[in-house]
């Protein structure tokens, strides 16, 4: 009875930590889905609900909550303050350009490795991605159509971003391809899932891409389970979000992920074994590319 008690004092605590807030945009008031908020300098993030709400577990209520999406600026502000939470719209300029639409008489697929070991990873808040240079055969297809991203699911129609980076000129994912996000639908079990991209007329850019994902920790993607510890009779709540992506298990020089709000690259010159090969899990997502 004891050992129960003492549980629901830390559970109770644990509750008291959680910070809860609304995401607005600033012009119109209304609510701002999909936002990913990152408590600063630290690996512990959150997405808003599709009614803007959120909500993220922070021991310090004095540590700052980073707020990024597509489309607004980011937005650096304390947790203690962050009960509504209201985003800027970026205005986007646009050059005078010609546009030309793919054809889509060729095809060609991009990414695939000759690796066989595929793993699923609860890869948490953070955004990982893949790079795909450029070179110079993409000209005959310089458009992408498609996008493929394997992925194991416990539930239907689970929703996912997928992000479209340029490469700055340190070679770090720069800003976004695309004007609006791109969240999509991932079905049941494990499978490759195919997004068709030709409504947005987006080109392969010449310096190379990295395309990522980002895992939406929101109610619709969540799978709650009760665990009880025999030994401890003390019972806790298991919180497991949807899908997982597959991994593979290859030989690579760098690669980037998202997290704490910021960048973070992981090369051979900082890996502990920097005269040896560095395998990396990378995600397996591909690419379609069409004339």
């Amino acid at each position: 009875m004891k050992k129960t008690l003492y549980f629901f004092l830390l559970f109770t605590c644990s509750i008291s930590s959680q910070i809860k807030g609304v995401v607005k945009d600033s012009l119109t008031g209304k609510p701002i889905p999909y936002v990913n908020i990152w408590v600063e300098n630290e690996n512990v993030g959150s997405t808003s609900e599709e009614n803007g709400t959120f909500n993220i577990n922070t021991t310090v209520k004095n540590k700052s909550l980073i707020f990024s999406t597509l489309g607004y600026k980011k937005k650096i502000i304390k947790a203690s303050e962050s009960s509504e939470v209201n985003l800027t719209p970026i205005a986007y300029s646009l050059n005078e350009v010609v546009i030309s639409k793919s054809i889509g008489t060729k095809e060609i697929e991009i990414g695939k490795t000759h690796s066989e070991i595929f793993q699923a990873f609860d890869n948490g808040p953070k955004i990982d991605t893949k790079y795909f240079p450029y070179f110079p055969a993409y000209k005959k297809t310089k458009y992408i159509k498609q996008v493929s991203i394997y992925t194991d699911s416990r539930i239907e129609n689970a929703i996912i971003k997928i992000h479209f980076y340029n490469v700055d000129s340190d070679g770090f994912p720069s800003e976004e391809l695309l004007d609006k996000d791109c969240v999509v639908t991932v079905k049941k079990g494990t499978r490759t899932n195919r997004f068709d991209l030709t409504e947005f007329n987006l080109k392969f850019p010449k310096n190379g891409l990295f395309v990522g994902f980002e895992k939406l920790l929101v109610e619709k993607n969540k799978v709650e389970k009760t665990i009880t510890d025999f030994n401890t009779n003390i019972t806790q709540t298991q919180k497991t979000y949807y899908p997982f992506v597959l991994y593979n298990y290859v030989e690579r020089d760098f690669i980037y992920s998202f997290s704490g709000g910021k960048w973070n690259r992981k090369s051979k010159e900082n890996n502990n074994d920097s005269l040896g090969k560095m395998m990396i899990n990378e995600p397996v997502i591909n690419l379609i590319l069409t004339n």
